[in-house]
């Protein structure tokens, strides 16, 4: 089985070279429709072959996709990931501009030494310079571009909004209403109020960002979807097994605890401070759907929600960082490594009967 993140990795790259294979196929049609029934390309006088074209000109596209979405998720995402959406559209829209045309570069090379059979270097440069400098190319480079800042504009859209939630949208997931078995984490920073006070708005929400930032890597280690930001309170969600697959829902609240100690250099040097969290989960059967019209959300309803709310706000009456209801607790199954102690019944805000709550510790790290 993969790893949440090699899989959601996968999810990111397949859709770029997916379009890239698109866009390599309507151009291939299109060159078809201009070519006619030529037998070369009349900048270059190289052979022209429809047949090959169809095949090799996708797969290289599809190929290119792949590239530029694995080099994305490598390097670019965190080299401009200070940038502003447009200053990042642009910078990487030219960076991978100039790695296409050094593709298309040994594409025509080895097209010239595959048609015409020749080895010399002249031989091959003289059909690829002609080509390069064909007013044609201008047109191609056009295309190119277009196909660039299209993904690129899928690929901040998708960034922004969840990748998840994008797939959705396209595929009409949640275009009617939809029942599901949902785990939901609220997670609620401690303090956060007297800590907005001593850093000032500006800081604050410095700090606020690199602290959601710091914390979305064990969302993705371990399966789950960020549903909504709400000021300093972060709404996790997992699809009912996969929150209980190996414990995921609470693997990911302990592993949001060291991402932050191991940064805590950072906060304390940036911030004179490093914050912590508490959350509350519960699952259930909610309802989802797509919402809006000027702009639209898939939004999540059901008693779960209210109720997960309800829990994180005991944490401080419980002096717990972690608690959780009693039905989620009773289906968990947790390694040894965790504990888990009862600390009372509680009549949650809008609900008739008392509910069993459970803390959640670590003995490793207590």
């Amino acid at each position: 089985m993969l790893l949440p993140k090699t899989s959601r990795n996968i999810n990111r790259v397949i859709p770029f070279g997916v379009l890239w294979f698109i866009f390599s196929l309507i151009y291939v049609m299109l060159e078809k429709g201009i070519i006619g029934n030529l037998d070369h390309y009349p900048s270059t006088g190289v052979d022209y072959n429809f047949a090959r074209n169809i095949f090799l000109v996708p797969l290289s596209g599809l190929m290119m996709g792949l590239l530029t979405r694995i080099l994305e998720i490598g390097y670019f995402s965190k080299w401009f990931i200070k940038n502003s959406f447009t200053k990042k559209i642009i910078f990487k829209s030219l960076i991978y501009l100039v790695i296409v045309i050094v593709f298309l570069v040994i594409i025509t090379f080895i097209n010239t030494l595959y048609t015409d059979n020749v080895y010399s270097i002249k031989s091959l440069a003289l059909p690829a310079w002609a080509f390069f400098t064909d007013y044609a190319v201008i047109g191609i480079m056009v295309y190119i571009a277009s196909i660039i800042v299209i993904t690129q504009l899928y690929a901040e859209f998708s960034q922004s909004i969840g990748v998840g939630t994008l797939s959705d949208f396209f595929l009409g997931t949640y275009h009617h209403p939809v029942e599901e078995e949902r785990i939901f984490m609220f997670l609620d920073m401690k303090s956060s109020t007297t800590i907005a006070e001593n850093l000032g708005h500006v800081r604050y929400f410095q700090m606020l960002r690199a602290y959601f930032f710091d914390l979305s890597v064990a969302v993705i280690d371990y399966a789950g979807s960020i549903y909504q930001y709400a000021g300093d309170e972060m709404i996790i969600s997992w699809k009912l097994k996969d929150g209980l697959k190996n414990s995921n829902s609470i693997e990911c609240f302990f592993a949001m605890k060291r991402a932050l100690d191991l940064q805590a250099e950072k906060y304390n040097g940036q911030f004179g401070l490093l914050p912590g969290f508490k959350a509350g989960l519960h699952y259930g059967m909610v309802t989802a759907g797509e919402i809006g019209s000027l702009k639209k959300e898939i939004i999540f309803t059901g008693d779960v929600l209210n109720t997960s709310a309800r829990i994180q706000g005991l944490c401080n009456h419980y002096h717990a960082d972690l608690l959780v209801s009693e039905d989620l607790a009773k289906i968990l199954q947790l390694p040894d490594k965790y504990e888990m102690r009862s600390v009372g019944e509680n009549l949650l805000k809008g609900r008739i009967k008392t509910m069993k709550i459970f803390a959640i510790s670590n003995g490793a790290l207590t």
